[in-house]
């Protein structure tokens, strides 16, 4: 896991522009208003209480603990390992590569490993790793959908309070100096309603719409590689065939690091 502050700064920023663009009509205090805000947080998430089961809602900590700690996918890690993996099991025989399963990290590609050992065949382990692959993206989906949703509901329940404050205006015109008072009041709620879905709850949405894409490109990657040591595949086509799935970037930074290590060992 590494840090990742980009969520952060991007949503620092965004407060930022937002609160000046505020600050230049006048006082901030206008802006701030607890019947408003309540029934935008509190009615949205009343809205995916109906709409979710407790055992998704559950997973939202987990999920924002996601935008700050972004898993390592190190494609070209990978791509060196299971081609280390098929050399050895051309010169040492198959079950050779089982001493290595314990150095193994990625899930996918222990359980991948495994059943090349135990001698299954290359479409019983293409049918086992294609269902993992289908539930955890259906696991991550759930994830999204969570926050797709508040995104939808803010807005949504944001209108629900401007029309409250507009009936409770509107029920009352003795005094017409306060119309537009009540008229900013009631729209406060429809200004949080879109600030929190456009701000907050789309862009987290959409960060782990795209960990799940990366995630799932390199499990595909990795069942690719396992059916290929299956099928007893040249190691150097097993590692083309593999790099097809890395970036011009990845395989960029992964030759440096060679190069690097090679640097330092022969210091010594």
């Amino acid at each position: 896991m590494k840090r990742n502050l980009l969520p952060i700064i991007g949503l620092l920023m965004g407060i930022g522009l937002i609160i000046s663009a505020m600050a230049t009509n006048g006082s901030l205090v206008r802006y701030f208003d607890v019947p408003a805000l309540i029934i935008t947080l509190a009615g949205s998430f009343s809205a995916l209480l109906i709409s979710f089961p407790m055992q998704a809602l559950k997973k939202v900590p987990a999920l924002l603990k996601m935008l700050m700690f972004a898993p390592d996918d190190d494609r070209m890690a990978v791509v060196d390992k299971i081609t280390f993996l098929a050399k050895k099991s051309r010169t040492e025989g198959i079950l050779a590569i089982e001493a290595e399963i314990d150095n193994l990290e990625n899930t996918m590609l222990i359980h991948g490993i495994e059943m090349v050992v135990d001698g299954n065949d290359v479409d019983t382990i293409e049918d086992i790793l294609n269902v993992e692959l289908e539930q955890t993206e259906s696991r991550h989906s759930v994830g999204q959908e969570v926050f797709l949703k508040w995104g939808e509901y803010a807005p949504a329940f944001g209108m629900i309070g401007t029309l409250i404050g507009l009936i409770a205006m509107l029920g009352d015109l003795q005094d017409p100096s306060l119309i537009g008072t009540g008229m900013a009041t009631a729209l406060l709620t429809t200004f949080y309603g879109s600030f929190m879905a456009n701000m907050v709850f789309l862009p987290i949405a959409k960060n782990l719409e795209m960990q799940t894409a990366n995630e799932m490109k390199t499990n595909e990657m990795i069942i690719e590689g396992v059916l290929a040591l299956q099928r007893g595949d040249n190691p150097r086509i097993i590692e083309q065939k593999l790099k097809s799935f890395c970036s011009q970037k990845d395989m960029k930074a992964a030759k440096e690091k060679n190069t690097d290590a090679v640097a330092v060992a022969e210091e010594f």
